[in-house]
């Protein structure tokens, strides 16, 4: 039964350490029901975005991202809106800082859903005993795609290559248009240090541009990009262009013999200056490109 169907609920809020700049502006901890929408709601935790559907039947949340804090505020917030049970958690992608912190949600009885490659990473940090206590193995696996129903409500898992990893799903929800989409579709903003946890350059702007073919029309991202607004096709394509024209540029710096240092300090890309992170991070996302131009790899 929803308790509460407010434009914003605000949880709690927490004394965290210092946050990233996109969420300055924000408080620690807050609830968003999205506009247009019976049963989709968005939690912030600091600078960390997660996705929750309430239905009839019960609650399809996604990323705990709870690493180095409690998962109490989440599960709070989602019990601030509905006293139905959460039967799935859904993970993005294996990437501790947005899966961490699950063990609460399956202590409550949630299945955990993940790609099949999140399950083989998190087997063999197990064998190593360098698996985090509260990072919950998944109970079952996707491959290219899988489709959840519950209470009325319909999320397609849609796998579309590698890019920030090799295991980042999408998840779309049809009747709503909307997509959540985490780490590797940043809006207006400059791709992760040196784009870590990435198996082709090329193939990440592949997997872009058929993130932007699907049927969508707003995006929900796993951090609070531009302000917190809703993402678009026009900021998917944007991210495809700007490592299209990275690309380009590394490739001449690689031929000329460029690569690495050189490369990182003369590379400039003016048409996406106003990015965030575009001093900081230009040139560590021009070391991942001169490993892949310079070095084949």
């Amino acid at each position: 039964m929803v308790k509460a169907l407010n434009a914003v609920v605000t949880v709690a809020v927490l004394l965290l350490g210092a946050g990233t700049a996109m969420a300055q502006n924000a408080p620690a901890v807050s609830t968003k029901k999205v506009e247009g929408t019976d049963n989709v709601y968005v939690f912030r935790y600091g600078g960390h975005q997660s996705m929750f559907i309430v239905t009839p039947q019960g609650v399809i949340a996604t990323d705990p991202i709870s690493y180095l804090r409690p998962a109490k505020p989440y599960i709070d917030a989602i019990k601030a809106v509905t006293d139905k049970p959460i039967k799935y958690v859904i993970y993005s992608h294996q990437h501790y800082d947005h899966i961490a912190g699950g063990k609460p949600f399956k202590d409550l009885g949630a299945t955990f859903i993940a790609h099949r490659r999140v399950k083989e990473r998190m087997l063999e940090l197990k064998k190593q005993n360098a698996l985090l206590p509260d990072v919950v193995m998944p109970d079952q696996v996707v491959d290219g795609r899988k489709t959840i129903t519950l209470g009325g409500t319909t999320l397609e898992l849609i796998y579309v290559g590698r890019n920030h990893s090799d295991n980042s799903l999408v998840m779309r929800l049809p009747k709503e248009k909307l997509v959540f989409v985490v780490d590797f579709a940043p809006i207006e903003a400059i791709q992760f240090r040196n784009i870590p946890d990435n198996a082709s350059p090329l193939e990440y702007i592949e997997s872009l541009k058929k993130l932007a073919a699907l049927d969508w029309d707003r995006m929900i991202t796993g951090h609070p990009y531009a302000g917190g607004r809703y993402g678009t096709k026009k900021d998917v394509l944007d991210d495809a262009a700007y490592l299209e024209d990275l690309s380009a540029e590394v490739k001449k710096a690689a031929d000329a013999g460029k690569c690495f240092d050189t490369a990182m300090k003369e590379v400039k890309l003016s048409k996406y200056e106003k990015w965030a992170n575009y001093e900081a991070g230009l040139p560590a996302n021009v070391e991942r490109f001169c490993y892949w131009w310079g070095r084949g790899y």
